[in-house]
């Protein structure tokens, strides 16, 4: 069972088309292609984000808090079988700065854990065990945690020639779905993003290269706030709000943003979602 943990920057833009073809000829004089990438090719990744009964994580999340934590099982394959390598990930952000520690495990062992806590026979390496005491304190911090959204995406990614530690990554097709929640089936459902943007993230332990950020700034590429997670529940909000009668169906998208963050906490507390 492989155990691997990370620490860094995560910074967020979205790149027209455009600018994703500019960018990637700078791209290409400093970086090479992640091994999964290949023959130049992007590859798929699958999540399901876990949650409780009455979405508190990513409610909480989407407030901008200075702390904030996730759990999330994540696959290369769809549809995953239950012999298949499947990711069991806690990721945290604390004032910016992001931790991940995640378990490799089957697709069958992920679930006999995420539904009877039971563990993989072989816990005999103590990393192993301090992760899983990491993932036993997060279930039993929240209440009766379950799938709540399936995300998917086909991923473009590079690393620095000179510095590893330096990814950057593409993603397109951003897939969204709060039923059939389940690696075992396919990549299906609504997006979340336009067929013309790139979601692009920048992965850094330190500063942004001198180049990158240069270039950024003369193709006018700004940092965002974004959240796959989030972007798919505020379309579940909105969708709910409309079917209520509580939201216009041509209200513009800073007003659907503002109605939706006004409104999720007031949706619970009545019950009604």
């Amino acid at each position: 069972m492989a155990i691997s943990t990370f620490m860094r920057k995560e910074l967020k833009y979205m790149l027209s088309m455009e600018q994703y073809e500019a960018l990637l000829v700078e791209i290409h004089k400093y970086m090479i292609p992640d091994k999964f990438c290949v023959g130049g090719k992007d590859y798929g990744i699958y999540n399901l984000y876990y949650d409780t009964p009455d979405d508190y994580l990513i409610r909480t999340s989407l407030e901008k808090p200075r702390y904030k934590e996730k759990i999330r099982l994540r696959s290369y394959y769809s549809p995953a079988n239950p012999d298949d390598k499947v990711f069991l990930e806690i990721k945290k952000k604390v004032n910016g700065i992001v931790t991940k520690r995640r378990v490799t495990l089957t697709l069958a062992e992920s679930d006999a854990y995420m539904l009877h806590r039971q563990k993989p026979v072989d816990m005999s390496k103590y990393l192993q065990r301090q992760i899983f005491s990491e993932l036993d304190v997060f279930m039993n911090s929240y209440y009766d945690i379950k799938p709540k959204q399936y995300i998917s995406y086909q991923r473009s990614a590079f690393f620095g020639k000179d510095d590893p530690d330096f990814r950057l990554t593409f993603d397109r097709q951003l897939t969204e779905r709060r039923y059939d929640l389940s690696l075992s089936l396919p990549s299906y459902g609504a997006q979340i993003i336009a067929p013309n943007q790139r979601l692009m993230e920048v992965k850094i332990a330190g500063a942004m290269p001198i180049w990158l950020a240069e270039a950024m700034s003369r193709l006018q590429i700004y940092k965002i706030s974004f959240s796959k997670y989030g972007r798919a529940y505020m379309r579940f909000v909105r969708n709910k709000l409309y079917e209520e009668g509580r939201l216009p169906m041509q209200a513009n998208s800073s007003r659907i943003i503002k109605t939706e963050n006004q409104s999720m906490n007031m949706m619970y507390q009545k019950g009604s979602m």
